[in-house]
């Protein structure tokens, strides 16, 4: 009986997510001819609407913000194409092999059909402001110049690799004013996300190639300011026999491998990008019966990533009516009792989508609080007459604007034969170059698109916010200062972790390492000209002020302030102190024990930064400036307590 069970759960996995990104060709039957319907929002509604922005992009926050600090909402859309469009099998040269009959040709969507200006002006009468443009590592390396049939309508591209051609969309793109946002779909040019030998960022290749390609792409466009986000990887999710996870430090610790490639774009390749971390899709066998489901981002709440440029993070999550919380999206092998997203109720799809990635920009003052940019919705167009997903398309327009959120619609650009074929994009063109838009009069979807595209959201300035950062340093080094890391090991052997420059650390767990930093009430603290020291004894206690009696005491000198500490297994090994200028730090102290349970004070700030243990907190007018343990019998030299003392 198990074997049988264990057959048929990998003859799930072998279909898990092979509905794939939007489905496939949808049923062909398009209505008898254009109705009135909305006027488009046209490109001079967008501008009206925020389309005129200053790069580069930051966050503040819960927003992302312009170079004035003026909010900017990424009202995006997906144009596809050189991430690959081929199904896996069949000839790559036959249109039938790839996804809908839509062959791209390793290249952005529709440059066989209609000149790059005249999509980009499409884009504009939509009111879109910015443009994921999906890329492979395959494509990076591929020599082969396109076919002249792949750009017959754009002839000034004829002979270029597939690199070359995303250079010039990537060039138009932004001389149109728009933002770019480079993502990482696949490893191999062909249409995901099945398991297609794509399902992790080192699925196809290693993890150390991976962070090569991305590096040469961030390099690459540098100097192109409105290419302003590095969207890493899309959809990680199970392969045949293994899940991806989120924190538990082996080679498909999705949270590791995001934070530690955000942080090397920042510092060795591009500073302004915007580092864009999607959430886990998939995890499990979609068997009854078998754990399994969709994370999302339900993982941040617990561990979210602290770079090394504050004001970078943006997280993002994918939704379709077809997939569910527990869903994969498949149908027939690998398709569940579960519901799918379009079987919920307006309030149990509100609850989910809040649970599953919209908490992350809806709670203030936390450790997790960050911008949502769902990167990827759509729905079926014309063709689409199933009650179902046009229901859920409406409220899932209602959840964006409710949540004011950062969006994407999958896909932009799409092939129509007499108005017909894959309906799902916003517009289309058929062989002889004519476009069937969004607003041509036939579409049930332009409604909701210009209420989503108009409907009131904040604009303008943006006030600069408290910064809440957790670091967690379980399987290595967590140094989230660029001054730190410019500066040799100051513990050699042990697992670092100090908070980003401008954030001072407040809080510890009293097991698994985890630490708070935040720039609360005083702002950056470090003194611009000032040191630093790494502390392992008690040199610096007063005599007559032992704060913690009997526990041994690492504890900043006078005009200091912890900004960091390091562990050996579960042990604190030494505590980082920071020079702050003269008269920011008083003297009065107290005592913070949470050995035997939380000590954080009413109302704390910052979130659940050590989850399952005892937390230590000072208050949002203190600075931690030591920390207490012991190595008593039964001990493991864990943090026991914090010495918090007042700001001047």
């Amino acid at each position: 009986m198990r074997g049988s069970l264990v057959r048929a759960a990998l003859a799930a996995v072998l279909l898990l997510l092979s509905a794939p990104l939007a489905p496939a060709a949808a049923t062909t039957g398009a209505k008898s001819g254009p109705a009135a319907g909305p006027a488009p929002v046209t490109a001079d509604a967008g501008v009206a609407a925020g389309q005129e922005w200053t790069p580069p992009l930051s966050t503040r926050g819960r927003w992302i913000v312009d170079a004035n600090g003026d909010r900017f909402r990424m009202r995006s859309g997906n144009w596809h194409g050189a991430s690959g469009t081929w199904s896996g099998s069949g000839s790559v040269d036959d249109d039938a092999a790839h996804h809908a009959g839509e062959n791209s040709g390793r290249i952005p969507l529709g440059l066989d059909r209609a000149p790059v200006a005249e999509i980009i002006a499409g884009f504009r009468e939509i009111g879109i402001n910015s443009v994921r443009l999906p890329f492979s590592n395959e494509m990076i390396h591929d020599t082969v110049p396109v076919t002249d049939r792949a750009v017959a309508a754009n002839p000034s591209l004829r002979g270029l690799t597939p690199l070359g051609v995303y250079d010039a969309v990537v060039r138009d793109l932004t001389a149109a004013g728009l933002a770019v946002i480079l993502n990482n779909h696949t490893g191999t040019t062909r249409w995901c996300c099945g398991v297609d030998g794509n399902e992790r960022w080192n699925a196809s290749r290693s993890t150390a190639a991976w962070e090569d390609d991305w590096l040469f792409m961030a390099r690459r466009y540098r100097d192109n300011e409105r290419v302003v986000g590095a969207d890493l990887y899309n959809e990680v999710r199970r392969s045949v026999l293994d899940d991806p996870n989120w924190g538990l430090g082996d080679d498909h610790d999705w949270f590791a491998a995001s934070q530690h490639l955000g942080d090397r774009i920042l510092l060795e390749a591009d500073p302004d990008l915007l580092i864009i971390v999607e959430g886990i899709n998939w995890t499990g066998v979609p068997v009854d019966g078998f754990a399994h489901g969709r994370p999302a981002l339900e993982p941040v709440r617990r561990l979210s990533h602290t770079l090394v440029d504050s004001g970078k993070l943006v997280y993002s999550a994918h939704f379709y009516d077809y997939t569910g919380p527990h869903h994969s999206g498949a149908t027939g092998i690998g398709e569940t009792s579960d519901p799918r997203y379009r079987d919920l109720s307006p309030e149990e799809l509100t609850a989910v989508l809040t649970r599953q990635a919209f908490f992350v920009s809806g709670e203030q003052d936390q450790h997790f609080t960050a911008p949502v940019w769902i990167s990827e919705f759509g729905v079926g167009g014309r063709e689409e007459t199933g009650a179902k997903p046009r229901a859920w398309f409406e409220r899932f327009v209602d959840q964006l604007i409710r949540a004011d959120a950062d969006f994407a619609y999958w896909p932009l650009v799409g092939w129509h034969q007499n108005r017909t074929g894959n309906g799902w994009a916003l517009l289309h063109w058929d062989a002889a170059g004519n476009r069937m838009g969004l607003y041509d009069g036939d579409d049930w979807r332009a409604a909701a698109w210009t209420r989503l595209m108009t409907a009131t959201s904040r604009t303008g300035a943006v006030p600069p916010v408290t910064e809440w950062s957790q670091l967690s340093p379980e399987h290595g080094d967590f140094v989230a200062s660029r001054r730190m890391r410019a500066l040799p090991d100051w513990d050699p052997g042990a697992r670092k972790a100090v908070c980003p420059d401008g954030q001072r650390l407040l809080g510890l767990g009293h097991t698994g390492n985890r630490g708070l930093c935040s720039d609360v009430t005083a702002g950056a603290l470090w003194a611009a000209a000032g040191g630093h020291e790494v502390v392992v004894d008690e040199r610096h206690v007063a005599a007559g002020r032992d704060w913690a009696s009997g526990y041994t005491k690492l504890q900043c000198a006078e005009g200091q302030f912890l900004t960091g500490y390091s562990v050996r297994g579960q042990a604190v090994s030494a505590a980082l102190c920071a020079a702050a200028p003269a008269g920011r730090l008083g003297g009065t102290g107290r005592t913070v024990w949470f050995d035997r349970g939380d000590s954080r004070g009413q109302a704390p700030r910052g979130g659940d930064f050590a989850y399952g243990a005892y937390k230590g907190q000072c208050a949002d007018d203190e600075y931690a400036a030591g920390i207490a343990y012991t190595g008593r019998l039964g001990s493991s030299r864990t943090p026991d307590a914090l010495y918090c003392r007042r700001l001047a």
